[in-house]
């Protein structure tokens, strides 16, 4: 009689920090760990292996890795700590001394982070179970990488020395993972990269990308995760006649001023910009514009500043992430004169924070009284929080399962930074 060998699972649990493309490969790396042999678990629950995704597009990223690293070796004191991503790839050597972190790998090396599992002590072979995955985390909302890198060098910005040039992931490889993700559950699809507007692959372009995942996927939701406004164009934006995808773009506008998007090497001007919310809100009226800003760029003075705050509150962005500049080592804004000092930084970051929560309150008061489909995504303490398609965060109180579902909501009104529904 031949006995049947019993393969004890390994834990494992995978953290993130940083961008959507940061989140889809951390999404891809979960995934594969379950079809490998692991047990997957949350980051904090008890694992034998604890993997971060780590980000380092400022200097609160890399304390902020340092210090989810540190909490899991003290959550769990005998598990692996494996780092791996942008930080990783920068930094190496820093991360290495964390106490209980054994295995680092960059953004070159983090693809055969299966491998280095197995040649130190992880599952060498596939279980008999397949594992299933959080339902909340890798199905309601599937991320999916289809580019990687960037040529662009703007001067504060590290990504293309941590990420390397242009890469796209082959269309074939887009359609199979965007048709297996649909398969799955997943109700809506974020594609995500450094620069999606280059994707170029086969003869292939984003909009190219685009009609074939609407014409030949039965995707229920299709999101983009950003855009710059130099790919915006009247061809592209005609596609968002069909409703499944989601009218949301984040454009990044980094600075209002003219004179500081020339320093920083952005490739428009507010002109530009302005032009590209205004060809979207054309074609889409309730799109919801969201964007990123810098306060604090080497040698941005209190006219500059005020005419980025006031460029921003022309714009009426839905979502404004607001980022104190932060010297990224071997960028050109790093040796650049005039560093700004940090209480001004901290000043300007607190007065464009302020407009961003009245840009967003002036958003979703629009939408106060109407009802929209949300995808509802998980439950807390008996509340219930999901997403409109124009990226509105709504919240309510059910005790029916909701999770994965899109339902017609209420929206009844705002309070606080939430907006309350009803179904």
């Amino acid at each position: 009689m031949t006995g049947e060998v019993n393969i004890k699972s390994t834990k494992i649990a995978f953290d993130c920090l940083g961008c959507k493309l940061n989140q889809a490969e951390t999404e891809l790396f979960a995934r594969q760990s379950a079809e490998a042999g692991y047990e997957l678990v949350s980051p904090t629950d008890k694992a034998d292996i604890y993997v971060l995704n780590t980000c380092t597009v400022t200097h609160i990223a890399d304390r902020k890795s340092r210090h989810l690293l540190r909490l899991a070796r003290r959550r769990n004191p005998g598990a692996r700590l494996v780092a791996i991503g942008c930080y990783a790839e920068r930094s190496s050597r820093e991360i290495a001394r964390i106490d209980g972190v054994d295995l680092v790998l960059g953004n070159k090396q983090k693809p055969f982070l299966f491998q280095r599992l197995r040649e130190s002590g992880g599952p060498s072979c596939p279980s008999t179970t397949r594992m299933e995955y959080p339902a909340d985390g890798y199905r309601t909302r599937a991320f999916i990488k289809v580019q990687d890198g960037c040529r662009n060098f703007c001067t504060y910005c590290i990504v293309p020395l941590v990420r390397g040039n242009e890469k796209s992931v082959p269309a074939r490889q887009v359609m199979a993972e965007v048709g297996q993700r649909v398969a799955s559950g997943a109700k809506e699809v974020v594609l995500t990269g450094t620069e999606i507007g280059a994707y170029r692959s086969d003869g292939v372009n984003l909009k190219g990308l685009l009609e074939r995942i609407l014409a030949e996927t039965g995707v229920t939701r299709l999101r983009l995760s950003s855009l710059q406004p130099r790919e915006i164009s009247p061809e592209l934006i005609a596609l968002w006649q069909d409703q499944r995808l989601c009218p949301h773009f984040h454009l990044s506008l980094q600075s209002g001023s003219n004179a500081v998007l020339s320093r920083m090497k952005r490739r428009y001007t507010t002109r530009d910009y302005r032009e590209a919310v205004s060809l979207i809100r054309g074609v889409v009226p309730e799109a919801a514009i969201t964007t990123d800003i810098i306060v604090g760029f080497p040698g941005e003075t209190g006219a500059e500043f005020r005419e980025s705050f006031d460029f921003c509150r022309r714009m009426a962005f839905a979502r404004i992430h607001v980022f104190p500049y932060s010297p990224r080592p071997g960028t050109e804004a790093a040796r650049m004169p005039g560093q700004v000092d940090t209480k001004i930084k901290k000043q300007r970051s607190g007065e464009m924070l302020a407009l961003a929560k009245e840009s967003a309150r002036s958003f979703q008061q629009r939408f106060l009284d109407r009802t929209m489909p949300v995808l509802w995504e998980k439950r807390d303490k008996g509340v219930w929080s999901g997403l409109t398609a124009n990226y509105i965060k709504v919240y309510t109180r059910s005790d029916n399962d909701l999770t994965n579902r899109i339902i017609p909501v209420r929206m009844m009104k705002i309070k606080g930074d939430r907006v309350l529904g009803e179904e």
